[in-house]
């Protein structure tokens, strides 16, 4: 049996909370992560319907891309749906989860999917994030190198883009003396110690700190090892916003927005008409990513498929670059999908469904 902490705790690993955007509201939203998890609805958005349909089945938990409550709440009394859902959600024990821009922001997240729908290949982040990464550095015995680099490596530190267990070291001398309340590992009281040691260089990414300092601590032979903590400003290649890659062969114009169209199952495309040229190259965005105009056209694109374009934005494409605002629902739809096969793939166990529930609150007309 599992709890659904533990299910939460699995996709925080895959989309650590770290890395959502400032004004996000990602985790558990509402009820008791330690109650055992008897099965689990997947949704885009969090509607009323939603969660009756969670209660019908007998689920407790509703995973849902979009967090429903993003704004704070200062009373639930049930005058609006974001209240409703609240109070139903508490009154049948169902706990509601948000994996939003976290999920946005990795590779194997929204974007990336979004590119493997349209087959792109060639795939990398568009705008990598700063500011994620730190590095450790710290010294160590040369007898206790190993032992050392194996426990930090443990927790996830050392990973640079395809590579593991990454790290520098390099020998020289350390040098210290303890005073009467030490109880050193090398040396006596009140005497200078000097001792072969290498010092030790690990990249480990921000949300990962504590772990490496308790391996640190664990797996140092010193009472008090000595080490410092670096805040770095390299881009991080595996989170951020958006994706590019490209196409097997080029398209032309209309041939291409025949393909998405066929291909994301869309009912309309908003797009640009002032560029004529071929399409190859292709940047996306699940989701709101008019801000990555500047990025798309910087990596050299044919094209930015995202959604909720403002009319004055579409003018500051000119003909640099085709620009498709697919929607936001339509862009993110597969996110589901998505969500299912993570936690079907590490829970064979559990029940895990996709809403039934259209939940896209835009209609389209047509005669």
């Amino acid at each position: 049996m599992h709890r659904i902490n533990d299910l939460i705790s699995y996709l925080e690993q895959i989309a650590p909370l770290a890395y959502q955007e400032d004004y996000d509201n990602c985790g558990l939203l509402v009820g008791d992560r330690q109650q055992t998890c008897t099965g689990v609805v997947v949704c885009l958005d969090v509607i009323e319907e939603v969660v009756n349909e969670a209660i019908s089945k007998g689920y407790n938990l509703i995973v849902a891309h979009h967090p429903f409550i993003f704004k704070g709440v200062k009373k639930i009394t049930g005058s609006n749906y974001v209240e409703r859902i609240i109070i139903k959600a508490i009154q049948h024990n169902i706990a509601i989860y948000a994996i939003h821009t976290n999920l946005d922001n990795i590779e194997g997240g929204v974007s990336g999917m979004l590119a493997q729908k349209l087959g792109l290949i060639h795939t990398e982040i568009l705008s990598p994030k700063k500011g994620l990464l730190s590095k450790l550095v710290t010294f160590v015995p040369t007898t206790h190198t190993e032992q050392l680099l194996q426990g930090i490596f443990s927790t996830g530190a050392g990973s640079i883009g395809n590579y593991s267990e990454c790290s520098y070291t390099v020998t020289g001398t350390g040098s210290f003396k303890p005073n009467e309340k030490a109880n050193p590992t090398i040396g006596t009281a009140n005497q200078a110690e000097q001792v072969e040691e290498n010092r030790i260089e690990i990249i480990y990414p921000n949300h990962l700190e504590r772990q490496v300092i308790r391996a640190l601590h664990a797996h140092h032979p010193y009472e008090v090892p000595a080490y410092d903590l670096i805040a770095l400003q390299n881009r991080n290649t595996e989170v951020g916003s958006g994706f590019v890659g490209e196409l097997e062969k080029s398209m032309t114009k209309e041939d291409f927005l025949a393909f998405i169209t066929a291909r994301l199952s869309l009912t309309c495309i908003r797009y640009t008409t002032a560029f004529q040229g071929e399409i190859k190259k292709v940047a996306l965005c699940g989701g709101s990513g008019s801000f990555l105009l500047k990025n798309a056209i910087a990596s050299k694109a044919d094209v930015l498929i995202t959604a909720d374009f403002k009319y004055h934005d579409f003018f500051d494409a000119e003909d640099r670059i085709l620009v498709c605002d697919i929607g936001h629902y339509e862009s993110e739809i597969h996110t589901k999908e998505l969500l299912m096969n993570v936690l079907t793939k590490k829970f064979a166990n559990i029940a895990v469904v996709l809403s039934s529930i259209h939940t896209n609150p835009i209609g389209y007309y047509k005669l």
